[in-house]
């Protein structure tokens, strides 16, 4: 049964409302939408297991010499690759079963650490800080995506960059007929706001240079 009220798993108010209901074979679950961040969410009760959002993942097509997807990922990092020094060293959080990011990041001359909590569950990595992380295609399958950012903050150092790929929602009334929402391993949706809010939060400075696109830097 439905609960017309949850806290909201990022910015933590109480007020996050029921606000679309999927019927969808497969894909029976509720929507809740905060209006303090203006994230829309999943509850944890509708989230697939690690086996079954792993064997969802292995379905993708994400192999690093398939030049499709790399097009894919070269919006991100076309935009991010002009504005790193020389030598600068980088994470892949959410890399994925297929790091076909990392390997473009390292074919340009930069270094690039893998992390996935499925596919790259490599503590040590999250021990250090870096001058770029990049985060493509994983913030909407963040289940707790206040720690997630609290963590990719504290990863980040002075001055470093947080490039992130997701598709952004434009219109919450567009939201039933929205195809990203249909994705049973994606839990968090985010529009302009929501990453309003996470720059004003954490203090990092916002971009948005082209659709799909965030661009967040850490001050000095």
């Amino acid at each position: 049964m439905s609960q017309s009220e949850r806290q909201c798993p990022l910015c933590l108010s109480t007020g996050a409302a029921l606000f679309h209901t999927s019927t969808q074979k497969n894909l029976e679950r509720d929507y809740y939408h905060c209006d303090a961040c203006d994230l829309i969410f999943v509850p944890p009760e509708f989230h697939l297991d690690a086996d079954a959002a792993r064997e969802r993942y292995l379905t993708h097509d994400n192999d690093p010499d398939n030049p499709d997807y790399r097009r894919f990922l070269s919006r991100l990092w076309d935009e991010l690759r002009p504005r790193l020094p020389q030598g600068a060293r980088g994470l892949d959080y959410g890399a994925g079963p297929g790091p076909a990011l990392a390997a473009m990041i390292e074919e340009d001359g930069f270094s690039a650490a893998l992390y996935d909590p499925l596919f790259h569950p490599d503590d040590a990595v999250l021990a250090c800080t870096y001058d770029f992380i990049t985060c493509t295609e994983t913030v909407e399958h963040f289940a707790t995506p206040r720690a997630d950012f609290l963590r990719l903050n504290e990863l980040l150092a002075p001055g470093a960059y947080l490039g992130i790929m997701t598709d952004i929602l434009e219109d919450i009334r567009k939201f039933p007929g929205w195809y990203y929402h249909r994705d049973p391993t994606h839990v968090a949706f985010y529009t302009r706001r929501t990453f309003r809010w996470i720059g004003e939060w954490l203090g990092l400075e916002l971009e948005h240079p082209r659709p799909r696109v965030v661009i967040l830097r850490k001050p000095l």
